[in-house]
C-alpha cells in the first residue's frame, strides 16, 4: 500500500472521527446512534471562522447546510481579517474562496496526490508533512501572489517535531 492510499484511509478515518458513538436506549443494545462534536475537516477554521456563539449550531450542521447558514459571516470574518483582500493565490475573490472555506469538509481525490495544497493540486486531501496553517494563512493574507503580508502567511512552524514514520502507520513515535 502506498503513502498516497495510506493516508486516504488516515483521512476519511480521521472524517469519522467528528462523530461519538453513543447509545440513546440503554435497553437496547443493539442500536448505535451518532452525534457530531466537532466539525474540524480543515484545522484552523473553525476556529477562526465560527464565533463562540455560533460553534455549538456550526459543529451540528450538515455540511451541505453550511454555506447557507454561515457563508455571511464567514465573509465579514475573512474580510474583517483581511481588509485589503481582493483574490488570493488561487485567484478566488471573497464570494468564491468564503464559499470554500464555509463547507468544513476535507476532500479526498482517488486521481490526484493526496495534498493540501502542493502549488498545483488543491484540497485533495491531506498528507501528514503538509503545512496545512501556513497554506491557510497564505490564501487569507498572501493576496493574489501568495507574497503580500509576509509576516502574516505563516506561524513559522516549518515540520513536525519527529521524523514520520516510513511504514505503517507513518505516524512520528510519541515522545
Amino acid at each position: 500500500m502506498t503513502i498516497q492510499s495510506i493516508s486516504k484511509v488516515l483521512l476519511i478515518a480521521t472524517a469519522l472521527s467528528v462523530f461519538s458513538a453513543c447509545d440513546k436506549d440503554d435497553d437496547d443494545q443493539t442500536k448505535t446512534y451518532y452525534q457530531t462534536q466537532d466539525q474540524m475537516a480543515r484545522p484552523a477554521i473553525n476556529t477562526v471562522f465560527v464565533s463562540a456563539a455560533d460553534k455549538d449550531v456550526f459543529n451540528t450542521t450538515t455540511p451541505s447546510a453550511m454555506n447557507g447558514l454561515f457563508a455571511s459571516k464567514f465573509k465579514s470574518r475573512l474580510l474583517a481579517l483581511n481588509p485589503g483582500y481582493t483574490t488570493n493565490l488561487l485567484g478566488l475573490n471573497a464570494d468564491q474562496f468564503t464559499n470554500v472555506l464555509v463547507t468544513d469538509v476535507l476532500n479526498a481525490s482517488t486521481t490526484a496526490p493526496t495534498t493540501f495544497f502542493d502549488g498545483t493540486n488543491v484540497l485533495t486531501g491531506r498528507a501528514l508533512a503538509d503545512d496545512v496553517i501556513d497554506v491557510e494563512l497564505t490564501l487569507i493574507f498572501g493576496g493574489p501572489s501568495g507574497t503580500a503580508n509576509p509576516g502574516l502567511t505563516s506561524d513559522h512552524v516549518n515540520g513536525n517535531d519527529k521524523e514520520f514514520l516510513p511504514s505503517f502507520p507513518y505516524l512520528a513515535n510519541p515522545h
